[in-house]
């Protein structure tokens, strides 16, 4: 069977049938806007460990949701970068944390895909329970709008063929991740060799295309919002199957004769499974409260995070993480990997 057949049939209904219709879909399911702290918890500030650097889009989200629970709550959140490993760095440090409830996790899909690939690694809907997940997304491909080696995405693949495996693209993955799946994919399809260099830190992945050090970058596009804005990237190919509206110049992987299901980006909030549950239970509404706020809904239209539904409240994020492990593990298998 081939990848993008078995993917066809499993990895699209994980995210149930996500389309451009869903922009309008929000509704926020939270809606009283207070609630009694447990035993007066929290009676200090939270921490928030979060797997990348503050600029890549884990970064912008975990201070967007930090700045709700606190507008909410007044609990204040400390944000504490642990980038490195693709997120197993993040995770590593959030599993030695104590338990009590004052540490939280911002987390991504790459948890589920670690889990996927190594039995061993934390699962995120058994040893966290999800608060919250805050965003889905799809990916696109970015140039810089002034490259002149090449336009689009036909030009852009006539060009990396011609360099015979030296053109390079930026992304944040490791072994099995979304990007290095769905690389596979579009290389398979389109039959040409390029090198993903990985960066964990936003700044220098971002950097690295405007510099030109890479040729191209993988990347969702709220997370390069303000290269959008200021006219320095541009999307060539949108990873999604219909044209979302505010792209819809960015042709898809589907009409340049790629027939694979795209793999979409979720963010969320977790605390860890042996945390109180009087606290877990007011750390979940605070969250998923915080997602309703004003100021995260803001946050979340200026980064294309409407344009999918992106809530998910704690067993939404459990029935999307259990759905998307055993897809994941399927399609390595199919990959060759060694599935632990």
């Amino acid at each position: 069977m081939q990848l993008r057949n078995l993917v066809s049939a499993t990895a699209v209904a994980s995210f149930m049938a996500l389309s451009v219709s869903a922009a309008n879909a929000f509704e926020c399911k939270v809606k009283e806007a207070s609630m009694d702290k447990p035993g007066g918890f929290p009676d200090r500030a939270l921490t928030m460990i979060v797997p990348y650097g503050p600029a890549g889009g884990s970064g912008q989200v975990a201070a967007a949701m930090a700045e709700a629970v606190t507008e909410l709550t007044g609990a204040s959140i400390n944000r504490d970068h642990k980038s490195g490993g693709s997120g197993t760095v993040g995770m590593t440090a959030y599993m030695a944390a104590p338990t009590d409830g004052y540490t939280v996790l911002e987390h991504i899909d790459d948890a589920s895909s670690a889990h996927a690939l190594d039995s061993s690694r934390p699962h995120p809907a058994e040893d966290l329970i999800p608060l919250v997940t805050s965003q889905v997304t799809f990916s696109q491909i970015y140039i810089r709008t002034n490259e002149t080696r090449y336009t689009d995405w036909p030009s852009f693949v006539a060009w990396v063929k011609a360099q015979n495996g030296k053109a390079t693209i930026a992304n944040v993955s490791k072994e099995g991740s979304m990007e290095r799946v769905t690389m596979k994919f579009i290389t398979d399809a389109t039959d040409m060799t390029i090198q993903q260099i990985s960066f964990d830190k936003g700044a220098p992945r971002y950097g690295a295309l405007l510099g030109g050090q890479v040729d191209a970058l993988f990347e969702q596009p709220g997370d390069v919002r303000k290269f959008l804005d200021s006219g320095d990237f541009k999307p060539i190919l949108t990873i999604f199957n219909e044209r979302p509206g505010v792209f819809a110049d960015v042709p898809t992987h589907r009409e340049m004769g790629m027939d694979f299901e795209p793999l979409l980006r979720f963010r969320g909030f977790y605390v860890h499974k042996d945390a109180p549950a009087d606290r877990v239970e007011w750390l979940q509404w605070a969250f998923q409260r915080g997602y309703c706020q004003d100021s995260y809904q803001k946050f979340n239209e200026s980064k294309f995070m409407t344009v999918i539904d992106s809530y998910r409240d704690t067993q939404g994020s459990i029935e999307l993480i259990n759905t998307t492990i055993p897809q994941y593990r399927e399609v390595y298998k199919q990959m060759g990997l060694n599935v632990k």
